[in-house]
C-alpha cells in the first residue's frame, strides 16, 4: 500500500482537530431531505473486496482556484499525488451534460444528454429542475455509466449526488443513492459518504459518488473571481479535510483512490455584455430551447428560412451554425436532441430574449460556462490520490472522456466502449495499479 508521508506533513495541522473527535455519524434526516438513503430494489452480492473509488466533483471549479490560498486540503492531496494543469471540458461545458460523460466516457453527442435543457421528440421537455424527467431513465438509457456496471459485476455502488443517478438507467440503480436536495450541506454529504463505507467489505460499496455544487452557484451569483467564491472553496475544502479524517480514523486513507474532478470552468459575465436574440429576429419565429453562453434554437413550422437568414453566420459577439455544421472538434450535432441552430456566444458574453430578462426581474448573472471548450476558462479540474497514483505528477491538459477508463481501470472492469482512452492517464499510474483488495 502507498504510504503517504508528504501529505501527512502537509495535512497534520487540518487533520488534528477533526482526528481527535469521534467518527463521523451519518446526517440526521432533514425536514426537507429524504428521511433514509434510498437503496436499490435488490442489492447484488459482490464476488470480491476491492479498494473502493471516491469519484468527487466539486461543480464549476477552475484548475487556478488551487492557486488562490483557501484548499489546503486539495492541494496536499495534489501535491502529494496527481493533478493536471487542466482538463478540457466537452462541449457544451455545461454541468448535466459533462458529469454524464465523466462517468460514461462518451461525449454528450453520443450519451445524448446534450444540454440542461432539452427536447426529445417522443420524451417532451428536459431540464435539470424537473425532477420527474431528471429521474427518467429514457433519457439516460443510451450510455452505460460506472455505477450500471458496477451493479451487474455483482460488486456495490453508492452516489451522493450524480446527474442521472436517480434514475434506474437500463433497469439498474446504484444500491444507495439520493435524491438532489441543495439544502444538504457539504458535511452532511461527506458523513453520508463515510456512513457507507463503514459497510462491512462484502457490503460495502466499491464505487462512491460524491458531489458539491457551492462553487459554481457562488461563481454564478457574484462571478468566478469574487470574495464569496474564495468562500465556497473553503467550504467545500474543509468538507473534503472532514472526508480525509473520516477515511483516517477508519484505516481507510492509504486504501482508497480519490478521483476529485470538476465539470466545467467559468468565466465573468456582465449585464452589459449581452446579444438579445428577439433583436435578429421575431420572439415569435423561435423556440428557445436553452440560453446563456450557448443557445440551442428551433426555428418553429413555416419560420426556417427567416431564421437561418436571421441566425447562421458570424455576429459581433456570437457565431450560429446547422447543427449538421457545427465544428468537428466540438464532437457535437449528430444527435436528434441538438437543436437545429446552435449559437456559441464569444467568451463573457451571453445569449438571452427579451423574456427571459424579463422573468429574472433583468438580473443577469455575474459568472457562466457553457462557452467553447477549447477556452482555457472552460477547463476542468484533476486531482487523483491513493495507492494506485505515483506521487508529484503533473500531467497535461486531457479530454474528460478519458476518466471514465480511468474509474473502469481502477475498478478492474472491462470499460464499455466509447470515446476516451487511458493513455494520457498512464503516466500518473503506479506500476501495479489494478483493482487490488484491501
Amino acid at each position: 500500500m502507498k504510504p503517504l508521508p508528504r501529505f501527512a506533513s502537509l495535512c497534520i495541522a487540518l487533520l488534528l482537530a477533526a482526528c481527535a473527535a469521534a467518527p463521523p455519524a451519518p446526517p440526521a434526516p432533514r425536514a426537507a431531505a429524504p428521511a433514509a438513503i434510498v437503496p436499490a430494489a435488490s442489492a447484488a452480492t459482490p464476488t470480491t473486496a476491492r479498494i473502493p473509488v471516491i469519484l468527487v466533483s466539486i461543480d464549476g471549479f477552475r484548475p487556478d482556484y488551487l492557486t488562490r490560498g483557501v484548499s489546503p486540503t486539495l492541494n496536499a492531496l495534489a501535491a502529494d499525488g496527481v493533478r493536471a494543469i487542466g482538463m478540457q471540458a466537452s462541449f457544451p461545458t455545461l454541468t448535466f451534460p459533462n458529469h454524464y460523460t465523466l462517468v460514461t466516457g462518451l461525449y454528450p453527442d453520443h450519451h445524448g444528454i446534450v444540454a440542461n435543457s432539452m427536447n426529445d421528440p417522443a420524451l417532451g421537455h428536459f431540464t435539470l429542475s424537473d425532477r420527474a424527467a431528471v429521474g427518467d431513465a429514457r433519457w439516460w438509457n443510451a450510455a452505460t455509466p460506472v455505477w450500471v456496471s458496477v451493479e451487474r459485476a455483482g460488486l456495490h455502488s453508492a452516489t451522493m449526488f450524480w446527474p442521472g443517478s436517480e434514475a434506474a438507467i437500463q433497469g439498474v440503480r446504484p444500491d444507495h443513492w439520493r435524491p438532489y436536495d441543495g439544502t444538504v450541506t457539504p458535511d452532511q454529504r461527506v458523513d453520508t459518504v463515510l456512513h457507507w463505507l463503514d459497510l462491512p467489505p462484502p457490503q460495502r460499496p466499491v464505487f462512491v459518488t460524491l458531489y458539491f455544487d457551492q462553487v459554481d452557484h457562488a461563481a454564478h451569483e457574484h462571478g468566478p473571481r469574487s470574495p464569496e467564491v474564495d468562500a465556497a472553496i473553503a467550504e467545500v475544502d474543509a468538507a473534503l479535510t472532514r472526508l480525509t479524517a473520516g477515511l483516517r480514523q477508519r484505516g481507510l486513507l492509504d486504501r482508497v483512490n480519490q478521483v476529485i474532478v470538476s465539470d466545467h470552468g467559468f468565466a465573468s459575465t456582465s449585464p452589459k455584455r449581452l446579444v438579445v436574440l428577439d433583436r435578429l429576429l421575431p420572439a415569435a419565429d423561435i423556440e428557445v430551447v436553452s440560453s446563456g453562453a450557448v443557445a440551442g434554437i428551433d426555428p418553429r413550422p413555416g419560420h426556417v428560412r427567416a431564421a437561418e437568414r436571421a441566425l447562421l453566420g458570424r455576429h459581433a459577439h456570437m457565431r450560429c451554425w446547422r447543427r449538421s455544421a457545427l465544428p468537428a472538434r466540438l464532437h457535437y450535432g449528430t444527435h436528434p436532441r441538438v437543436p437545429a441552430i446552435v449559437c456559441l456566444a464569444q467568451d463573457r458574453w451571453m445569449i438571452v430574449t427579451r423574456a427571459g430578462l424579463a422573468s429574472h426581474h433583468g438580473k443577469v448573472m455575474l459568472g457562466d460556462h457553457g462557452y467553447d471548450n477549447a477556452d482555457a476558462d472552460m477547463h476542468a479540474l484533476f486531482i487523483a490520490n491513493g495507492p494506485a497514483f505515483r506521487a508529484g505528477v503533473v500531467l497535461p491538459v486531457f479530454p474528460n472522456v478519458d476518466v471514465y477508463p480511468l474509474l473502469m481501470h481502477l475498478l478492474g472492469l472491462p470499460p464499455q466502449p466509447g470515446d476516451g482512452t487511458l493513455a494520457p492517464l498512464r503516466p500518473a499510474l503506479r506500476p501495479t495499479a489494478g483493482p487490488a483488495t484491501p
